[in-house]
């Protein structure tokens, strides 16, 4: 329980966190440099490194929406030897950028695997799109949220018992948490939510970091 009633976390004790994490690797922040005037959506850098420690051990991960590769980094760099990550995104030309930063960080191109379709067209292909069979043992969502639960209900038969899944963007600021929202994908995303958490077969919680982070684990 909390040592004062009331008390919440704020700046002060982001920043203090910020300052003794390691610093991000220079790519890393050659990234958010790049994403600021393109108006590019990526992860809070504290959900980046909420990832990271959650990618550590994981070898096959699979992140719906690359951008400029921000996430897939983080993730990138905290895998094992011999871990890979496949991504998908339409947009070859923010992924061409992103394989740019992923090299200047020491990233083996053979380590992440980019599908420039849109995702559910990916899933559904057939015969299966190379590299899309799993077992996965993390899924990261962060795409077009009024699409989160397809993407899941696509991915969930080719994760493995114990996977983890984490998707952003969760509490849209604020907007999730309003029910008299009415900003664009809010509905979705609250449907999203509800059903995760709702699951049976999976242990949820969402935690309120950057624009929200949901995260959850496959019963084994």
């Amino acid at each position: 329980m909390s040592t004062t009633d009331g008390y919440l976390p704020g700046r002060l004790e982001r920043d203090y966190i910020e300052s003794i994490g390691q610093p991000p690797q220079p790519a890393l922040l050659a990234i958010e440099v790049a994403a600021i005037p393109d108006g590019v959506p990526i992860l809070d850098r504290a959900g980046g490194r909420v990832l990271a420690a959650l990618a550590a051990n994981r070898r096959r991960i699979v992140e719906v929406g690359t951008a400029f590769g921000y996430s897939t980094l983080w993730m990138a760099l905290a895998q094992p030897a011999g871990g890979t990550i496949v991504t998908l995104d339409p947009d070859r030309s923010r992924t061409d950028q992103a394989r740019g930063w992923w090299r200047q960080a020491g990233i083996p191109d053979a380590q992440i695997q980019v599908i420039n379709r849109p995702a559910l067209e990916a899933f559904a292909a057939t015969p299966p799109e190379a590299g899309l069979d799993g077992p996965f043992d993390l899924v990261f969502i962060d795409a077009l949220k009024h699409e989160y639960e397809a993407y899941l209900a696509a991915l969930r038969p080719r994760l493995a018992p114990g996977a983890l899944i984490v998707a952003d963007n969760v509490l849209w600021s604020g907007a999730v948490a309003d029910p008299a929202s009415t900003r664009t994908g809010a509905a979705e995303l609250r449907a999203f939510n509800t059903a995760v958490l709702a699951d049976p077969g999976l242990v949820a919680t969402i935690l309120p970091v950057g624009d929200g982070l949901l995260v959850a684990t496959v019963r084994a």
